[in-house]
């Protein structure tokens, strides 16, 4: 049986888009709300982040070619990061719409069935948005998590709204909930698309992967490297689901190349097994010459920066004169 794809659960995701879009305007045709017209716009969104997140997986899965040597996983920042931009446009049409209906109120029709309508979306949302959670923590994929994200945001704004607007079934005189509503989802959408945002700029700058990984890395090394050696120059990023590692090892210079070679293999061994989809690039230099004294030119992290000395400047002192 061939292994399941992540394009499949982007593909869950457009279908949810569809089927919810359907309900909810529906549901804003039955009713008049602008609370549910705007709960319909951000469907909208949800349906156009489903259609770019499937083209991003797919340009993502393309294996690495002669043009692109480090893979194409940043294809998935920019999906994410478009889909930030998207949601941020969608809560502001969805404000402007509410701030319209302040000043031009309207009654509401056949809230009841309209709101049925809308539950039935959040239903299908919250159940495909905890498929494709599960999905994007298996493949390590930021754009299954921020399309997940998104129609879980998507759910608690629908339930919000239809628990304001059933207030307004019992008392029809509190109408103008439904753009106040409105404005409140608007400013929890934006949320959402700024930290979106915020997280596909920091993948397309290449930030350094996260303080606890960057301590298991060092753990590794110090696992076969123990204290005589240590290191600097440990530089890290993550691409899509793949995470790009290389360091400066310094290790005694009477160490031979099969031993440092073998020793270089543990590290990476033990670092794919705490960190799986990595690639570990180790630059070994001899403990004694003042050239691979070169921390600072390099720049990244060191040991001493994860719990260790720093050989950033010049070798060790030896006693020359043999006493």
């Amino acid at each position: 049986m061939r292994p399941a794809s992540p394009k499949r659960y982007a593909v869950y995701s457009i279908g949810a888009s569809i089927l919810t879009l359907v309900l909810k305007f529906g549901a804003w045709g039955m009713t008049g709300s602008v609370g549910l017209l705007s709960d319909a716009t951000e469907s909208l969104v949800n349906l156009t982040a489903g259609v770019l997140a499937l083209t991003a997986i797919t340009i993502a899965l393309r294996p690495a070619d002669a043009d692109h040597a480090y893979g194409h996983g940043k294809a998935e920042y920019f999906s994410s990061g478009i889909e930030g931009v998207l949601i941020i446009v969608a809560a502001f049409a969805i404000g402007y719409a509410a701030i319209d209906r302040f000043f031009s109120p309207q009654e509401l029709r056949h809230l009841g069935p309209g709101l049925i309508l809308a539950l039935a979306s959040s239903v299908i949302n919250f159940l495909v948005a905890r498929i494709m959670l599960r999905a994007a923590d298996r493949f390590d994929s930021i754009t299954l998590e921020a399309d997940a994200k998104h129609l879980l945001t998507d759910v608690w704004t629908s339930v919000g709204l239809v628990a304001g607007l059933a207030v307004i079934i019992v008392m029809p005189q509190w109408k103008i909930l439904d753009p106040i509503i409105a404005v409140i989802m608007a400013v929890n959408i934006v949320f959402t698309g700024v930290g979106l945002l915020k997280r596909s700029v920091g993948g397309l700058m290449d930030d350094s992967l996260p303080e606890e990984e960057l301590k298991l890395i060092a753990n590794a090394i110090h696992s076969y490297a123990g204290t005589e050696s240590s290191f600097h120059g440990l530089r890290t990023r993550k691409s899509g689901p793949k995470r790009f590692i290389d360091f400066h090892l310094l290790v005694p210079g009477s160490m031979t190349v099969h031993d440092s070679h073998e020793l270089c293999e543990l590290i990476e061994e033990l670092i794919h097994s705490k960190l799986p989809r990595a690639e570990v690039t180790i630059h070994v230099e001899p403990l004694e010459s003042d050239t691979s004294y070169d921390g600072r030119d390099v720049g990244g992290a060191c040991t001493a920066s994860l719990g260790g000395e720093c050989p950033m400047m010049s070798p060790p002192l030896t006693d020359k004169s043999g006493e």
